[in-house]
């Protein structure tokens, strides 16, 4: 019998090499950032096509290669930044293994041009599937250029795993988020197929948070700095009232290199406590110091998992660290949050007039007459421009009926014989006989329901109705989320919201569905794009726009109704396909019988 264990060829162990290291385009853009780092570069320019399908290119001003260099770097292994085992516990480079460029190269075709200063000609070679194809010396600016085009091209498996166009450039946008993040004072931009997303010029940390994510996060910025004989912390974290539903932007860097760190994070999320809104995540860019000899981060292929010698004393310095930032620009309770509004009085001066309580009667009033007829006050709701439920059911009639797929399957609701008759208790519940007993109706619950059976009709029918704005809303993203904004424009057009790109960042809203104020428009929007993040396939995102719009627009608990309004919110419930719970999982109604109202009186 032959023996059977055999040495792989370089260019299968290379592609196998890449399956850890090259995932997506993203993690391209992430090495070879991170080796224009390393360079010494000053600027550095991303350009983009198709989202890095079709290319990836980084410019930068850094120190070159020879011509030696450039062509033993796409080897494997071959590295400038260490010489033994030791130096591993001494870095202070991006990489180090000397893996990402030979992975590069063994699933895509390359091209480099690369000069040093001191050299008059610079270097220019091709690459395709790890096998060079030619070496020239050219004229080239001081730096390197590398272009990895056409990924995966003879990985066509792989390359049908790669997610949509907008999805991948999310995942890119990140990886240059954290590499501006990191290196505020290193000039970095970017262009998406030839439109510039990113200009960033060197600055102070702040001025870099805010022109990666907005101008309003100039206000809520809050200095973190902590300095201790293990480590020095440093950066800012955010005032608790804007935290997010979504983790969004949370960043650890650990000696200029992010990481992730549930450990980490839970020592944050502990210091806000009973400071944040139920469900929500701070956001933070926490920057920690610390001697390379006392962090492993040589425990993953993409070095984003560090292991560090004290990890106890990091979580404790960090977490005191934040509340005591949190503490000292007055963000802390100071007062009890709970106490009842009706106990909180004003302290007045000595000389203030003091004059005698009066009480108001109604001297007409007579206990033993009937009551007087009051017309019902009309309320203006927030389902349309028109004041009561039914237009709804005019507006939309006709719509199909669509299975709720989010929720656990429930028995068939019987048919329930609703009386003419409807009691609102507290604005909030609505009372009906049926027979044989009575129903009780959560407002809210039960208008969440109807609605998001709507939504979703419109959704997958395209059959929401719009209303020009007579002012046009001008919407400003950053681009990032601008990003997440494009990609909800068709199920937004579909839900009746006029919205289009005007520029790389701006949008303008021109439109909107009868249901929606225009006043609401940016907080409904913003409340969209949470949910809109926390959906991973376009097929499922349907569900969380609908959930969002019809948990926002539905009528409120303490909204008066008059009978017309109560008995078309019954109506309609009553025809959804799952009436029985709202879009929580939670009761929509209960009944009761006469046998549990007699249980009251025995």
């Amino acid at each position: 019998m032959s023996d059977i264990i055999k040495l792989l060829p370089d260019s299968v162990a290379n592609q196998i090499a890449a399956g850890e290291v090259i995932q997506r385009p993203a993690s391209a853009v992430k090495e070879l950032l991170e080796n224009a780092i390393d360079a010494g570069a000053t600027e550095v320019k991303l350009i983009l096509k198709e989202a890095g399908r079709t290319l990836v290119q980084v410019i930068d001003n850094g120190k070159g290669m020879s011509a030696t260099d450039a062509r033993l770097c796409w080897e494997r292994h071959a590295t400038s930044k260490i010489k033994n085992a030791d130096d591993l516990f001494a870095i202070r480079t991006m990489g180090f293994r000397g893996e990402a460029l030979a992975s590069i190269a063994a699933i895509a075709q390359v091209e480099m041009k690369t000069r040093r200063e001191e050299d008059d000609l610079g270097t220019h070679i091709l690459i395709e599937a790890s096998e060079v194809k030619s070496q020239d010396l050219i004229h080239s600016p001081v730096g390197t250029s590398i272009a990895m085009k056409n990924l995966f091209f003879n990985v066509p498996v792989r390359r049908n795993f790669l997610k949509s166009n907008p999805v991948e450039f999310r995942h890119i946008m990140e990886e240059f988020h954290r590499v501006a993040l990191a290196y505020p004072h290193i000039g970095l931009s970017l262009f998406h197929n030839d439109r510039e997303e990113y200009n960033l010029k060197p600055s102070a940390l702040r001025q870099r948070i805010v022109a990666l994510f907005g101008v309003d996060y100039n206000e809520k910025l809050v200095p973190l700095e902590e300095a201790t004989t293990i480590a020095t912390i440093g950066g800012f974290i955010c005032k608790p009232e804007y935290a997010r539903k979504t983790r969004g932007e949370q960043y650890f860097f650990v000696n200029g290199r992010f990481i992730k760190s549930p450990y980490l994070h839970h020592a944050v999320q502990i210091a806000y406590k009973d400071l944040l809104p139920k469900e929500t995540f701070p956001t933070y860019f926490i920057y920690l110091e610390i001697d390379p000899q006392k962090v492993d981060i040589n425990i993953h292929p993409t070095k984003t998992e560090i292991k560090f010698e004290d990890e106890r004393s990091i979580y404790a310095i960090l977490k005191s660290g934040t509340q005591r930032s949190l503490g000292r620009f007055n963000i802390s309770p100071t007062i009890d949050f709970e106490q009842e509004a009706a106990f909180s009085m004003h302290i007045l001066p000595p000389t203030y007039p003091v004059s005698a309580p009066t009480i108001k009667v109604d001297a007409e009033f007579n206990p033993f007459e009937p009551q007087r007829n009051v017309k019902p006050r009309q309320t203006e709701m927030n389902l349309a421009a028109k004041s009561n439920l039914s237009n709804w059911e005019k507006l939309y009639e006709g719509f199909d009926r669509q299975e709720q797929p989010e929720a656990k399957p429930q028995p068939p609701v019987e048919p329930i014989e609703l009386s003419h008759s409807y009691f609102q208790v507290h604005n909030s519940y609505i009372i009906v006989q049926v027979k044989g007993g009575l129903m009780l109706i959560d407002q809210h619950g039960a208008h969440e329901r109807v609605l998001f059976e709507r939504f979703l009709s419109m959704l997958k029918n395209h059959t929401g109705v719009s209303q020009q704005l007579l002012f046009p809303v001008t919407l400003e993203y950053n681009a990032s989320d601008a990003a997440f904004v494009e990609e909800m424009m068709v199920p937004l057009h579909s839900l009746g919201i006029d919205i289009q790109r005007k520029d790389a960042t701006v949008f303008v809203v021109s439109g909107v569905a009868p249901y929606i104020q225009e006043t609401n428009i940016k907080d409904l929007l913003d409340e969209l794009l949470d949910e809109f993040r926390q959906s991973n396939t376009l097929s499922d995102k349907n569900i969380p726009v609908a959930r969002t719009l019809a948990r926002k627009t539905a009528i409120r608990k303490g909204q008066s109704l008059n009978q017309e309004e109560m008995e078309a919110l019954a109506n309609d419930l009553f025809a959804c396909e799952n009436s029985s719970i709202n879009t929580s999982g939670k009761p929509t109604f209960y009944k009761l019988g006469l046998c549990d109202l007699d249980k009251f009186f025995i």
